[in-house]
């Protein structure tokens, strides 16, 4: 296993799920760590957390959909924090359930402006200096939406096939340089998914976890981890991680009560 200890991991989406659980196991493996969301009482809240375990935090109140604020805030990072070497882009989300006949455009926009555009200009903006440096691990949080269409996912899983492509895309435009990249790919994760999904309603995304054991975001954490302590001549392109009880987006065996 290599060591993270003193490299400095810029995390999106950071203030919740996956990405706050990332924040925590970077933290305990040594990483410096730069926090990026729009929450920024949220933000500031997990970061005074790790601060209180000694780790070195950065915060950044930053939407990944404003491509200028998003090139202003990456671009006038304060050194030694302008030299990453791990981005996790982990901030996505899904809005509704509905046939696209039926499908809200602003949803649809939401999601391709956060899960693609907002990836793109994160990657843009960081990955040109990893090349300089040579070093430097990306690591894209996709979903099995991307490697199967479900019933209603429509644009959802569009965008996480999108996610799937660039980062195949993204390896093949570096190769010949160091700089590594993994797309982790989760299924089902008790997270504040769903309830973002069904925009609050607490009942409709209960049901989606209803008697099944899901992953939990320190599983996908467990997972980003281990992706980037492996020696560096390895590079893990893509894990797709599922509950035992999950073996598709929509073949879930849920217990008996």
């Amino acid at each position: 296993m290599a060591s993270i200890e003193n490299q400095i991991a810029l995390i999106t989406g950071a203030s919740s799920g996956i990405g706050a659980a990332c924040a925590k196991a970077f933290a305990e493996a040594g990483a410096k760590l730069i926090l990026a969301a729009r929450r920024l009482e949220r933000l500031e809240q997990l970061a005074a957390e790790l601060r209180g375990m000694g780790s070195q935090v950065l915060v950044l109140e930053m939407d990944v959909c404003d491509r200028p604020t998003v090139k202003s805030t990456l671009q006038s990072l304060p050194d030694p924090w302008n030299q990453i070497d791990i981005l996790v882009n982990n901030a996505g989300l899904s809005r509704g359930l509905d046939p696209l006949q039926d499908g809200s455009i602003q949803d649809w926009e939401e999601m391709i402006d956060t899960n693609i555009k907002g990836l793109l200009y994160v990657t843009r903006f960081v990955v040109p200096a990893m090349v300089s440096r040579r070093r430097g691990h990306v690591v894209n949080i996709g979903s099995v939406a991307g490697h199967q269409v479900y019933p209603k996912g429509n644009v959802y899983c569009a965008t996480k096939a999108a996610v799937r492509s660039l980062s195949e895309g993204l390896k093949i435009d570096l190769l010949g340089t160091p700089v590594r990249v993994s797309s982790v790919d989760p299924g089902m994760v008790e997270t504040e998914f769903s309830e973002v999904r069904f925009r609050g309603d607490a009942e409709r995304a209960g049901k989606v976890y209803q008697n099944v054991q899901p992953l939990t975001a320190a599983d996908i954490a467990d997972v980003v981890l281990f992706c980037v302590t492996r020696p560096a001549h390895v590079n893990l392109s893509e894990i797709l991680v599922m509950p035992v009880d999950q073996a598709t987006p929509t073949i879930v065996h849920r217990r008996e009560t």
